[in-house]
């Protein structure tokens, strides 16, 4: 029903329930509503004493679910069930009374992700309870940080041992020009702490290595690779392979990007050495110093990085295991590479 017809009922004694979720609250309440999202109401309805004759009207944010919770309503008894055309939206456009809302301060943040039945509460507590290691505080460390942070992924530790410089702020979004000269994962870890200052960040000032690898992977559910060179991947994928880790990987050269998950373990999927069993030459695999990266590449790629990770952990979607999704910005084309596991890849055979 049309708000007008909605009041003329209120100002008789209808009751004005809203219906919607505690995190879409936060922009307020119509007054004198009862808040009751979908699930309470079917439930509690019959001890609520509510007589069968009482109109009952239902608001969502736009209309649509407390149209179809009313036709529901109607159905088990309460025929005067009636939907307010517009929901919230009507209302505030309407002009009329709002008490504000009130939520604490991780419900408003994550209000988006509990909108989503993909994620939800307990997704979200997942991402909060899980550990991810980033290898690499640059171009594609960057956006991956900055967007697990702002996810609620609860325990990130980030390694690094180089520090800001000037050329690195073309790309590396996390830094920032004051911070040139300062450790990258301490320039990281603060702004990670700003964005988000409900999650722990451990800063490393360190090189990952063979005396540390093992350990740090241990200690995490994935590892994002954000290096630059194959002596750190294959060091990455060897430990996950120890540790059955997955590792998103990424990378960035020029114009072009691409990104995987390696998740061996399974007998099937491939591992890093699959795709590149031996280290490319200088000239096969220059570095971007060397050829140039634009910079807006490794936010595309680091953001696909983020993007799998917390797929991996919500347990959602088709994560790009055995495939390497390939971005050409100049063409702005995504291409798809499926691969397959090397039977003679010793590093994998046994996991």
């Amino acid at each position: 029903m049309p708000i007008d017809e909605a009041l003329r009922l209120l100002e008789q004694g209808a009751m004005l329930i809203d219906i919607r979720q505690p995190w879409e609250r936060g922009e307020g309440c119509p007054a004198g509503s009862q808040p009751l999202c979908s699930e309470e109401l079917v439930s509690r309805i019959p001890a609520m004493g509510v007589p069968d004759d009482r109109p009952l009207l239902l608001l969502c944010a736009a209309g649509i679910r407390s149209r179809d919770l009313a036709a529901r309503l109607r159905e088990l008894g309460w025929p005067q069930a009636a939907s307010v055309r517009g929901g919230f939206q009507a209302w505030r456009t309407a002009g009329l009374p709002v008490e504000t809302g009130e939520l604490d301060a991780e419900t408003a943040r994550y209000a988006r992700h509990l909108a989503l039945p993909e994620v939800g509460e307990a997704g979200q507590k997942r991402l909060s309870d899980s550990r991810v290691l980033l290898v690499g505080a640059g171009g594609l460390g960057s956006p991956a940080a900055l967007y697990l942070a702002a996810a609620g992924v609860g325990n990130l530790c980030i390694i690094d041992d180089d520090r800001v410089d000037r050329s690195n702020l073309q790309r590396q979004i996390i830094h920032s020009d004051p911070g040139v000269g300062e450790l990258k994962v301490n320039s990281a870890a603060e702004r990670m702490r700003r964005l988000n200052p409900q999650i722990n960040v451990q800063a490393l000032a360190d090189r990952l290595d063979k005396g540390n690898v093992d350990e740090l992977v241990a200690a995490h559910q994935l590892v994002i690779d954000g290096s630059d060179n194959f002596d750190t991947r294959y060091l990455i994928n060897d430990a996950c392979l120890r540790r059955r880790r997955p590792m998103v990987y990424g990378a960035v050269l020029r114009f072009v990007g691409q990104v995987a998950v390696f998740a061996a373990g399974d007998g099937q999927a491939p591992c890093y050495r699959c795709l590149f069993p031996r280290q490319a030459s200088g000239e096969d695999a220059p570095n971007c110093a060397e050829a140039g990266v634009l910079g807006v590449l490794p936010g595309v790629i680091g953001t696909l990085q983020a993007t799998e990770a917390i797929k991996l952990i919500l347990g959602i979607g088709r994560p790009l295991i055995s495939r390497l999704l390939r971005f050409d910005a100049l063409a702005g084309t995504f291409s798809e590479t499926r691969l397959v596991r090397d039977p003679d890849c010793r590093w994998c055979r046994g996991s």
